[in-house]
Parts: structure tokens; sequence; C-alpha cells
């Protein structure tokens, strides 16, 4: 292993994975090593016994949940939003040919006590039930006008400038109402938070149509009496804590059913958004369930992840209001882990650290974290104008 390489990778976590990708992708000589003897790191998949021996060392699963190797839990779930940077990035790096996409049956926002599935054109806004008839019609404009804005084309900004009016403003002058706007900003746009209100509406209205559609500087890796030289090290938060801050947690429930989560029509997957307004929280609360149809669990079992940034030190007591959406469930497991963000001077030390997973159900947080970490990296600006229908021949 004695050789130098452009940049050495610790951990084979997802963002880590990437980056080596788009960093292979531009000639550069990756070394991508792991301290564990499995491949993931906080986004590794577990099998049933796994999962035991995670969080119930002491015992067995019960036989009635079926074979230990029918599941595959990943321990950061996340779906893909079809016109994301994820996807994107994939085709980037030319690795669609070897993947097939699922579709997820449904997005569902938590509004008043119940769940509704969320809008996502001008057509379905006519017919939600998250708002009364001439709200629609205002909320019908408002989704026209987000579908056939183009950054670049004047003729659609009707006479708006989003750099320059907020949020808060563009949808004032549509005339919507809160509850809109909170399934809008949080299901829609994915904030997980209200600070958007009070920015640029370019994001938001950006963000909504991707819904739509020697020195003190590391110099090498030592590993079992070898060292590997390189210029540049990229890791996750595990392997440099003394370069690392602790930001927040997120609680989460890891649930077996043996049914889809109720109201949901039967969805085999989907997410659904509890926005921090509807909840009375600081940040919002996120559903996650997928099943067999994803090759997740044995047939007849679904998998539901509860997650949200920690306000409270009782997980149990503070993701109720999405367990209460699950209905019956086999068998739950706690769990809340810290959220950590790097305070070094990559420019001082060559190394190049991720954040930690955040509590969200989607990747466009994930794939910002590796998109600024690549620039910094190489000083330049991935370009992700590519040609999605790469990716659709890897459609199921």
């Amino acid at each position: 292993m004695d050789e130098e390489y452009d940049v050495i990778i610790l951990g084979t976590g997802l963002k880590e994975c990437i980056l080596s990708g788009l960093l292979s992708v531009d000639r550069l000589k990756v070394l991508h090593m792991d301290r564990n003897d499995y491949y993931g790191g906080e986004s590794a998949s577990l099998n049933l016994n796994q999962l035991w021996k995670k969080f119930r060392s002491s015992s067995s699963p019960p036989t009635h949940l079926g074979s230990s190797r029918d599941y595959n839990v990943d321990m950061s779930p996340k779906f893909m939003m079809a016109n994301g940077a994820l996807v994107r990035v994939l085709i980037h790096t030319d690795v669609t040919k070897y993947l097939y996409f699922k579709a997820v049956d449904g997005s569902y926002v938590y509004n008043k006590g119940k769940i509704h599935k969320v809008p996502t054109t001008d057509m379905e806004a006519l017919k939600s039930p998250l708002m009364g008839i001439f709200e629609k019609r205002r909320a019908r404009k408002f989704f026209i006008y987000v579908q056939e804005y183009l950054e670049t084309d004047p003729k659609t900004h009707d006479g708006l400038d989003l750099t320059r009016i907020t949020a808060k403003e563009l949808f004032t002058k549509y005339g919507l109402d809160d509850n809109t706007v909170d399934f809008i900003g949080h299901a829609l746009a994915l904030y997980r938070d209200d600070h958007y209100l009070c920015e640029p509406a370019l994001e938001t209205v950006k963000r909504i149509k991707v819904t739509f559609d020697e020195e003190g500087k590391a110099n090498g890796v030592t590993s079992e009496g070898e060292t590997a030289r390189c210029k540049k090290v990229v890791c996750d938060p595990s392997y440099l804590p003394n370069k690392v801050k602790k930001i927040g947690k997120v609680s989460r429930a890891i649930c077996i059913m043996s049914h889809p989560i109720p109201n949901t029509n039967d969805s085999q997957s989907l997410q659904i958004i509890l926005p921090q307004k509807q909840l009375g929280r600081k940040s919002d609360m996120y559903v996650f369930c997928c099943s067999h149809s994803h090759n997740v669990a044995p047939k007849g079992k679904y998998i539901a992840f509860v997650s949200t940034e920690a306000e409270t030190d009782q997980p149990e007591k503070e993701l109720q209001p999405g367990l209460n959406l699950l209905g019956a469930v086999d068998e739950i497991f706690f769990d809340t882990y810290d959220i950590y963000e790097p305070v070094n001077e990559p420019s001082l030390d060559n190394c190049f650290i991720s954040k930690s997973y955040d509590a969200t159900t989607h990747f466009e947080t994930t794939v910002q974290d590796v998109l600024a970490m690549y620039t910094q990296i190489t000083g330049k600006v991935l370009d992700l104008s590519v040609d999605l229908s790469a990716a659709s021949a890897a459609d199921e």
C-alpha cells in the first residue's frame, strides 16, 4: 500500500461513496477504505439478526417475523426525488445503467390531525381536501406559475424578480393562506423550518419544481502498519472527532408492521411529512415506509421509520404524533444519534469531513453536502445539467 493517491476516502457511507465516484470520474487517483468489516457506515443496511443485535443484544428475533435474510433495514433510509440532485449525480457518474428505480406510491402531509396526499399538479390541487374551493383556485394559479417558470425566460416571470422578493411575498401575491403555505413549504419545497419565508423566493420555486418533475496537514493514512500517502483525506465525522462539533441530535423509531399505514390507499411505500406548525414544534417530523415491493422485508411485512430533530430527551414521547399514524406495530426500536458538522479549515489540514445524516426522508440535503464538499476538494462546481432520460432506461 506504499503508494501516493490524490484522495483517500475513509468510510463507505453514502456520501463518501458518491464522492469516491465523482472524483474517480474526474480521473483522480482514489483509495477508498473502511475500518469496519461491513459496508455503509451510518447508512448501512441490516438484516433482522443484525437489527436485533444492534438494539436488543440479549435476545433473538421472534420466528413469526420471518427469515432474517429477507430484511434489509437501512439505518438512514431516504427517497430520491425524481428530478433531484442525486439522480443527476448518478447519471454523471454513469452508474444508472446498473440500477433499477421504483416509484414511491405516494407523498403525504399531516394537516389538522389527518394525512392527505400532497398535490403536485394544478389538477391535483383542485381535488385536494387540504383546501377549500376558493383556496384551490388560488393554489392552482400558483402551481401553474411554478410549472411554467423558467429562470432564463423573463416571459414566464409574470413581472416578478424572484431574487428580490421573498417566498412569503410570493405566496401573498397569490393569496395563499397559512395552511397552504405550510404544506407547500414543507411537503413540496422540503424545508425543515420556516426561515425560508424571509429569503428570496427563487430557491423555493426551484425546490417545488424538483418535486414536480508537517504543517499539521493530513498527508496519508496508516492501516495495519502500512501507510498510503495522499494530498487530501475525505471522511465522515467518526474518523476525526476532534475536528467536528455536535449541533443537535435525531430521535427515531424503527417499526416492523404487518400492514400498510392506514389512510394511504394501501401504499407499499410512502413518506409523510408532519410540518412543525401542525405539531407545535420547532422542526418537522417525518414518516418513511417501504415493504417487500422494495425488497426490504418479507412479503406482508412493512418497515416504517419515524424521525425528527430531537427537542427533548424522551424519543418515545416526542415521536408519538408520527407513531399514532402507523396503526398496530409488531416490533419497535427507539434510537437517538448525534448530528455533527466539521469545524476545521480544509485548506489548512487537507481534511474534508461530511456532515451527519439529518432526520429527513429525502436525499436533497445529503447531496447538497456532497456537492459542497466536491467544490471544496476540486475547486470547481459540478455541472449537473445532464439528460434525465439516461435514468428512465432503468425504470422498472
